[in-house]
């Protein structure tokens, strides 16, 4: 395949089919889903899309025959659009229990796929995710691991100009813009969205108005990295508040947001309870505030909420693609010390602080001090991470890192 690039996932996948009768594939459209199956598995297993109206029928008015017709190993592509099939799936499965890698599913609706998965499926299907490029991928070092997993010690890292850095946050981590530099950043993340919007909301629960469900976007993405407060978003956008609920539902089902819930721990001070909303893409998040050049996306109010997506994408990503799931959280007292991030990782904590400043200072740790003061043992060194080319000790409690070296 033309401009593939490795992915993370890769040997994880690779185990999972050779120990699970059925594999399901969840993650965003267009992260690479179909790809990486055709490049790992296209030669032994004959490929079916489920997405069109006709095979869709097919399989819905009989699928034994369906499934006679498409024998195992088989790859169905996009199977929320036929959930009824699963049952039947099963069965073919468990007239041959022993034998391995059988199906590899793929969806891009967690909700609705996970109901009938968990139903069907369970104890016959291994349950991964991919989610769109992290930089090791894109990067072409997939298997590199994180600064507080090699005892501290850095591992190489290239020289990124800023303006590059930042140019990169807006083109966002979705494979087809990465591996075509030439494509059009706006027009593709525009025409992602609203195909989004028409294949993937309109057959999910509780969504009526489409055009509103958009200006809901565009509100949740000028909140990123905020505490989100739910009535303020329904009052902006003059609808309920439970539909503001199931709209943020939809999006998570659906991969294009992180939802963020702080980190508690039996400490003698009151933490914040609301969550964060963050979007999965630092391009998509970027696209629907409307900016375009990385000059004004560095300097401008959004700079913050840009630089923490791209941190939380990168961590959350990398933890996904080795089969992990991401145990991240935030950490905010009712006084207003916060730590961006705290990655639960081998019963310890390692708090990460992310700055706008390419000149890390020692008093940007604060937050990271008073954390560890906090959490004691359980709490490792921090990193502070900004978009320079720094790396320097910040004292006994963190380190500067860049997020190159990330």
């Amino acid at each position: 395949m033309q401009n593939y690039i490795e992915r993370s996932l890769e040997p994880v996948l690779r185990r999972a089919v050779s120990q699970f009768p059925a594999v399901v594939l969840t993650g965003p459209r267009q992260s690479g889903k179909t790809t990486i199956l055709q490049r790992l598995f296209g030669r032994r297993c004959r490929y079916v899309s489920l997405e069109p109206p006709d095979v869709q029928a097919s399989a819905l008015d009989d699928p034994r025959s369906f499934l006679e017709t498409y024998p195992p190993p088989a790859i169905f592509d996009e199977v929320q659009y036929v959930p009824g099939l699963l049952p039947y799936i099963k069965e073919k499965i468990d007239a041959n229990r022993h034998r391995r890698g059988q199906y590899l599913l793929t969806g891009s609706q967690n909700l609705l796929l996970m109901e009938k998965v968990t139903e069907s499926l369970a104890g016959r299907a291994a349950m991964l995710r991919l989610l769109p490029l992290s930089r090791r991928e894109a990067e072409g070092r997939p298997r590199l691991s994180f600064p507080w997993e090699n005892g501290g010690h850095p591992s190489s890292m290239p020289a990124y100009a800023f303006g590059a850095l930042w140019k990169n946050f807006i083109r966002g981590g979705y494979p087809e813009l990465v591996s075509q530099p030439e494509r059009d950043v706006s027009l593709w993340h525009s025409s992602y969205i609203q195909t989004y919007l028409e294949r993937d909301v309109r057959t999910l629960r509780q969504v009526g108005d489409l055009t509103q469900y958009q200006n809901f976007l565009r509100v949740l993405a000028a909140r990123s990295a905020q505490l989100l407060n739910l009535t303020d978003v329904a009052r902006d956008l003059g609808v309920a508040v439970n539909t503001v609920k199931a709209w943020l539902s939809v999006l998570e089902a659906s991969y294009q947001v992180t939802v963020l819930r702080p980190y508690f721990a039996n400490v003698g001070k009151r933490l914040v309870k609301r969550p964060k909303v963050y979007f999965t893409d630092v391009g998509t998040l970027c696209h629907l505030v409307g900016l375009r050049d990385p000059e004004h996306a560095s300097s401008g109010p959004m700079g913050g909420a840009i630089m923490e997506t791209a941190v939380l994408s990168e961590i959350v990503r990398t933890l996904t693609h080795r089969g992990v799931e991401p145990r991240v959280y935030f950490w905010r007292t009712m006084a207003g010390t916060e730590v961006d991030f705290v990655i639960e990782t081998g019963g310890k904590l390692v708090p990460v602080e992310v700055k706008l400043s390419a000149t890390p200072r020692r008093a940007m740790a604060g937050s990271i001090k008073t954390f560890r003061k906090d959490l004691k043992e359980a709490a490792m060194p921090g990193y502070l991470v900004h978009p320079g080319d720094v790396r320097l000790p910040l004292g006994p409690e963190a380190a500067a890192c860049p997020f190159a070296g990330l």
